[in-house]
């Protein structure tokens, strides 16, 4: 079988430098074994029928036919659920495994198949007969969240949730505007849009378990629902970490996970599955679509007195993380800013329209859109230019945020804002070079029509998990001698899913133990919970966990020197493979203090406590840390046309602690094409609950042709709470490349756009 391996830190680093990925040079010569590539003698291939309609009861369901085909070993529907029938996050276990008597959006599952060839699997699935009786799906989210007559989409009630937030007296603040301005704004489904398709193998054990390689972001989450679905408890079930390719929050949520290990207990064969593009769109969740009305009201000189906010989230047919999706979207709704008068009301809904769940930036990135309009129309509506209307309202450190939290970390937003406003400029459109024109080579125009434009984003996101979650991570460390060198062995059940977290985890070994050679085992539930990766946390949480459970290594160390000098030196440390005091210098390498010792610690990290929302005003310190990124944009604009060309985007972000400069210039970099996705093309178009473009021809995601040069400023800001100081860093950049893209593309054509993305037909009406 092919399985990940131990990962050996490549080159030298510790915290700060910048060493090359270990996983990198596999990638990039496609030598890299990913969840798909997993292969077992003997395994059977799964498939999954899924529903065509929105909603739809199920009369009946005859597996007969597909049973009888030749290479077909099994068709299992939820009555062969071995345990419980529903899984979800948290508490909200309303997804069911398979359909039972009803679908309530397009491409559940509803039927397994397994087969000695994914194309036998297939033609099976086409033999699976139902009578169905189709429903009118419920799809206007408006609807679902105010009007009682509104048909309910499952047991659960509309809405979701809902999440006031108060501060101060709306009333009294509106007695003291001097200008109002309002708007309405829409955010549409975007797609994680991941390169890797869901896949992965189950392997049926001796012992009657199951183990379990998968592409995920959460290991012990997923095993949490597993488990019970299965039957099995959770020491039965190994599971450990596949290739992964790539995850923005989509494989938060289960895909085959249970359908592969129901095929594998019931045939007792190893099962392969892996979804193909288009059923990857119906296979994990999305980003949620928005409706968002905004009032401000400011005095004349451009100061916010009050705000009033409404935040519609569809989250489509089943919870996922809808419940906290919507305390972000509310705790974050009017951004960055000192507003001292405060209402926000944030639902999620139930609809039949795509489930939606995590996607990174979970909740601010809709917000973020909409606020950082709001703060552009101010400043145009008070004659003061964006930037400084920004500066004019920007919280700072001491701040009171709309839910009461304090900002009491460095928070250099004006400062900031002015290095972005003080960037050089790109050089003035060239039309000699085609290339430079939006259309590119496509000659669409020569120049004539093009207009250039600049605009400003702001985007506050929160790091960690928030609202009294438990948040902690776990690590093993091992320190040994083999071969003669000292070698770290780094265990964690933290998910690499191309960020880059196995390059962190060896830096953090070697700053904190001194040792070059560093092994990074794959993750795995052999070892305590990591939490999920997402939501910017895991060099904050896993990097902490490594660097307590390395110091608790590196005292046992000193314990041995201790014994082999006969006395106690309070001035050590592990420096370069040697054991140094600093008044008296080397004493000996790591290997002859360890001899045949072999010295082993695990950690469990949490970061200080959070508190939970009040469900009446919002109040509560809900969140962790707090990450800020200022972009600024420069477009040109076909306005015939409609099309647009992202001329450059710079950035100013403030990460605490630089740990790994390349692999953070990737996450800014990253982050910020999918913002400019979000901005000017990705969008899942649905349809009466249907989804018209499940491809990548047809969902458009940005190409290295419409990526621009990137300027970075990266600030250094230490968050004293935090390991090495840092701040999370992956998802602010997605919050505000697209505000600023939007404001750029309003200021070459004067238009409002007040929906993302701007289509072509939204510039030409």
């Amino acid at each position: 079988m092919r399985a990940p391996s131990d990962i050996a830190a490549q080159g030298t680093g510790g915290v700060g430098d910048s060493p090359l990925r270990p996983d990198g040079t596999l990638k990039v010569k496609g030598e890299f074994a990913y969840s798909s590539d997993l292969w077992v003698e003997g395994m059977l291939w799964g498939a999954t029928l899924r529903s065509p309609h929105p909603r739809a009861r199920i009369v009946s369901i005859d597996t007969a036919p597909a049973l009888a085909h030749p290479g077909v070993h099994a068709v299992l529907t939820h009555e062969d659920v071995p345990g419980v029938k529903h899984y979800g996050h948290d508490l909200t276990w309303d997804q069911p495994v398979l359909a039972i008597g009803e679908v309530r959006h397009q491409g559940e599952p509803i039927a397994l198949v397994a087969a000695d060839h994914p194309e036998i699997a297939r033609r099976a699935l086409d033999l699976i007969a139902i009578e169905w009786e189709i429903l009118e799906p419920l799809t206007d989210a408006r609807r679902a969240a105010f009007d009682p007559t509104y048909p309910q989409v499952q047991q659960r009630p509309n809405p979701a949730r809902h999440q006031p937030v108060r501060l101060g007296d709306v009333e009294a603040g509106k007695a003291l505007a001097e200008v109002v301005v309002t708007g309405t704004y829409e955010v549409g489904i975007q797609d994680q849009a991941f390169l890797g398709p869901e896949s992965g193998l189950a392997i049926p054990a001796e012992d009657g378990g199951l183990d379990l390689y998968v592409a995920t972001q959460w290991i012990h989450n997923d095993l949490k629902q597993i488990g019970p679905c299965l039957g099995l408890e959770e020491d039965r079930i190994r599971m450990t970490l596949s290739g992964v390719g790539g995850a923005f929050g989509g494989r938060e949520d289960l895909s085959m996970e249970i359908h592969a290990g129901m095929l594998a207990l019931h045939t007792g064969k190893p099962i392969k599955m892996v979804y193909n593009r288009y059923e990857s769109f119906f296979g994990h969740v999305h980003r949620h679509p928005a409706e968002m009305s905004y009032e401000y009201g400011a005095t004349r000189d451009g100061k916010i007195v009050y705000a009033e906010v409404e935040i519609l989230l569809d989250g489509g047919a089943y919870t996922s993380a809808t419940l906290n999706v919507v305390g972000n979207a509310a705790s974050l709704g009017v951004g960055p800013y000192e507003i001292p008068n405060v209402a926000i009301d944030a639902y999620g809904v139930y609809t039949n329209n795509p489930p939606c769940g995590a996607m990174r930036g979970f909740g601010a990135v809709q917000a973020c859109f909409a606020y950082e309009s709001m703060m552009d129309k101010l400043g145009e509506a008070c004659g003061i230019d964006p930037v400084t209307i920004r500066q004019i309202n920007a919280a700072k450190q001491g701040s009171e945020l709309a839910t009461g939290q304090i900002l009491w970390a460095p928070n250099p937003l004006k400062e900031m804002l002015q290095q972005a406003r003080e960037l050089p400029m790109p050089p003035s459109l060239d039309v000699s070079d085609i290339r430079n024109l939006p259309g590119g080579a496509s000659q669409t125009t020569h120049g004539e029509g093009v207009r250039r434009g600049v605009g400003y984003g702001v985007g506050l996101k929160n790091i960690c998990f928030s609202e009294g979650f438990d948040d902690y991570s776990t690590a093993k460390v091992r320190l040994e001698v083999i071969g003669g060198a000292a070698t770290v062995l780094v265990h964690s059940a933290a998910a690499e899913v191309g960020q880059g977290l196995v390059t962190i985890e060896a830096q953090i070994a070697r700053t904190e133990l001194g040792v070059e050679r560093v092994v990074i085992h794959p993750a795995d539930n052999a070892v305590g919970e990591a939490g999920s990766s997402s939501a910017s946390r895991q060099t904050y949480m896993t990097g902490g966990a490594i660097k307590t459970a390395c110091e608790a290594v590196r005292e046992r160390v000193f314990s041995l020197v201790a014994s082999h000098l006969g006395r106690t030196l309070d001035d050590l440390s592990l420096v370069g493979g040697k054991v140094v005091s600093e008044s008296e210098g080397v004493l000996l390498s790591i290997e002859d203090a360890l001899g045949d010792d072999v010295i082993e610690e695990t950690r469990e990290y949490h970061h200080h406590p959070t508190t939970g929302m009040d469900k009446v005003t919002g109040r509560g310190d809900s969140h962790t840390q707090f990450g800020l990124c200022v972009h600024r944009a420069v477009v040109d604009v076909d306005v015939e046309l409609g099309l647009v060309k992202v001329v450059e985007l710079a950035a100013v972000q403030d990460v605490g602690r630089i740990m790994n400069r390349l692999a953070l210039e990737g996450q800014i970099h990253g982050g910020t094409a999918q913002g400019l996705g979000l901005a000017v093309m990705e969008e899942i178009v649905v349809k009466d609950g249907k989804v018209r473009n499940p491809s990548f021809t047809d969902y458009l995601i940005p190409t290295i042709l419409d990526m621009p040069p990137m300027r970075l400023e990266i600030l250094e800001h230490a968050d004293p709470r935090a390991p090495y100081g840092l701040r999370g860093a992956g998802e602010p950049p997605t919050l505000s490349s697209t505000p600023a893209i939007v404001a750029a593309i309003r200021d070459a054509t004067g238009l409002a756009l007040n929906r993302v993305p701007v289509r072509p037909e939204h510039i030409t009406g």
